[in-house]
């Protein structure tokens, strides 16, 4: 793509209201906009950020069984009043009502449609278990919508569900979804851990938090300095230096700030009790059906992937998410129309800096906008181009078909 047509341009100043870095960075290099507090627009760089963290979710969530559909959005009162939800949950529902005086709440979660949704379709044991999943916009009326795009009113989520015929059904799952999401943050590059956590509005059980370390988080967790027990600030009953419960030889260090990316919670059978969604099981017997959900919110992974890697001079993604595979910066007497055809050709996706703007323009917006790999072609470097990593201060200078050579590595 030529950066001439890109929408919008860079900034070279932060929003006055921005505190949190993903807020300022996101904000001038083109990636989101703010609308009103807690609620963004995806850019086109954005969205092509998130786009690439859907697609590395959606095929983990597949090579376990989920399978992908779309749900509505807005949701009548009665299924919410079936589970009682309608009321506990009231302080961060968005309520409304129509001309006819019928009420409704735009969603938060999709565990009740997702059970309307089963009563509708399952009869026996031989129609479980069903895993399905989607991606959607998610309301939640957060009193202080703050810390740029990882804390909104309205956000984008990947909520997968899960429903099976007994508790060790539900459990072996569970545990394939925890593998599944602790894959998924690795190919994104997170140094996260699982924690224990709170069920919130959704369950009584003990729930698992993914959190990302990371000094400036709104979290806080106790984790075992010789295993992976870890356990969210909000549940923790003991002391630090204690002795882990897990494997009994590590103790419970003192907290670290992190940022929560991905929740999972076991949610057994109340779902099904309140909705009234059982199978007949082989024996003929009629049983509820247990149910688990699993969240990870693609936005707030974008932000969070800011909030880690970034220095004083703008965001530095990594090759599994960012925008472009490569920015080629077109300078005086470079053949830029000819390099971008030939990555064209090899299925090369490049942003190409054909701007009639300064030098130190160009090499500041590429920065800012942090794509890994930086091509520079001038009369100075002739037939060759000078190949740097965003991440890297080593400058070197390659023929196009070696740079192509490097780029299929």
């Amino acid at each position: 793509m030529k950066q001439s047509q890109l929408f919008p341009k860079t900034r070279k100043e932060a929003p006055k209201d921005a505190e949190s870095v993903n807020h300022k960075l996101l904000v001038r290099a083109g990636f989101i906009d703010q609308l009103m507090s807690g609620s963004w627009t995806l850019l086109p760089l954005g969205l092509r950020v998130v786009a690439k963290i859907n697609q590395i979710i959606r095929e983990e969530i597949n090579a376990v069984g989920g399978q992908e559909m779309l749900m509505p959005l807005l949701h009548p009162k009665e299924i919410w009043s079936e589970t009682g939800r309608w009321d506990k949950a009231d302080e961060i529902m968005y309520k409304l009502s129509d001309a006819r005086k019928k009420e409704y709440v735009l969603s938060f979660t999709h565990e009740e449609i997702v059970m309307d949704l089963l009563r509708k379709n399952i009869k026996s044991y031989q129609d479980l278990p069903v895993a399905v999943y989607h991606f959607s916009t998610k309301f939640r009326n957060e009193p202080r919508a703050r810390s740029g795009i990882l804390r909104g009113r309205e956000f984008m989520m990947k909520d997968l569900y899960s429903a099976h015929t007994d508790e060790k059904d539900m459990v072996d799952y569970y545990e394939k979804v925890k593998g599944a999401y602790v894959k998924i943050f690795d190919r994104l590059g997170f140094n996260f851990k699982v924690v224990e956590a709170s069920g919130g509005v959704f369950t009584e059980k003990r729930t698992h938090e993914f959190q990302v370390l990371n000094a400036n988080g709104e979290d806080e967790i106790f984790a075992c300095d010789k295993c992976d027990y870890a356990v969210n600030k909000e549940i923790f009953e003991g002391k630090e230096q204690e002795l882990c419960p897990k494997c009994k030889k590590g103790k419970i260090e003192k907290k670290e700030k992190t940022v929560e990316v991905g929740n999972i919670f076991p949610l057994g059978t109340w779902y099904a009790e309140r909705m009234h969604v059982y199978y007949t099981d082989e024996k003929g017997l009629k049983k509820p059906v247990w149910f688990a959900s699993y969240g990870i919110g693609p936005t707030r992974v974008m932000g969070t992937l800011v909030e880690v890697s970034h220095d004083d001079r703008g965001i530095i993604w990594n090759k599994a998410v960012a925008p472009f595979n490569i920015h080629l910066l077109e300078l005086p007497g470079g053949n830029g129309k000819d390099i971008y055809e030939k990555l064209k050709e090899k299925g090369v996706d490049a942003l190409w800096d054909d701007r009639d703007v300064p030098p130190g323009e160009k090499f500041a917006d590429a920065d800012l906008i942090g794509i890994p790999v930086r091509l520079v072609t001038s009369e100075r470097n002739g037939d060759k181009v000078e190949w740097k990593e965003r991440n890297s201060e080593e400058l070197e200078l390659l023929s196009i078909d070696e740079v192509l050579k490097r780029l299929e590595e």
